[in-house]
């Protein structure tokens, strides 16, 4: 699915969306790089998921609006703007396309580097059991030191407390079960309820344990 947009954008002269493919492939290309790169710097992950992150925001905004504009010529909307129904349609379908393609591309690499960084860090194994003790002051997903209490709000990103207890930085834990799509902790593998995070995934919540 990667690759097969290539033959087409050339066949077809899609230079739009062909220079599109380029700039995500050679960034997504270096964040794998990174992320499956040993050893693992403590920096990765933290920037693998604010990179899938933000695809995951674009994705989203670019396929609702490409929905909206769908809607607003098949409504007849266009009309009023003396916009030509099908240049709004081509609109809308561009945006709708992009955003899903994009949106999945970034959730599936999200997911495989999610699994291998996980692993590489070496608190969270497949098994099920952690391989080695975490501290309590230690974010299982980077494996960096937390400086923000739970109860305390953060000048650059909070810290969170899922409901087996452990907890996480704000990105860490956000990249990990909101674009890695992982309901589970990421230490104990505790099965987690996430529904109030996936329904409300960005805003800074002032109750930061999900149970």
């Amino acid at each position: 699915m990667w690759v097969v947009p290539l033959y087409f954008t050339i066949k077809l002269y899609w230079w739009r969306f062909l220079s599109m493919w380029g700039m995500f492939s050679v960034v997504t290309s270096y964040v794998i790089f990174r992320a499956t790169r040993k050893p693992l710097s403590c920096r990765t992950p933290r920037m693998v998921y604010k990179w899938f992150l933000l695809i995951y925001k674009l994705s989203y905004a670019v396929g609702v609006l490409g929905y909206l504009a769908i809607m607003f010529t098949m409504f007849g909307f266009n009309v009023f703007f003396r916009i030509k129904a099908e240049d709004s349609m081509d609109v809308g379908v561009i945006m709708l396309f992009y955003g899903l393609y994009y949106g999945v591309m970034g959730r599936d690499f999200a997911e495989i580097c999610s699994d291998y960084m996980a692993s590489t860090i070496g608190y969270y194994s497949k098994g099920g059991m952690p391989s080695r003790s975490l501290s309590n002051d230690i974010c299982a997903v980077c494996g960096q030191r937390i400086l923000v209490d739970v109860e305390e709000e953060g000048f650059i990103e909070d810290t969170y407390q899922l409901s087996c207890g452990h907890i996480f930085h704000e990105f860490c834990i956000r990249g990990w079960c909101i674009v890695g799509k992982k309901q589970t902790c990421p230490y104990c593998n505790e099965k987690v309820d996430l529904k109030r995070m996936m329904n409300n995934p960005y805003p800074f919540l002032r109750n930061r344990t999900f149970k």
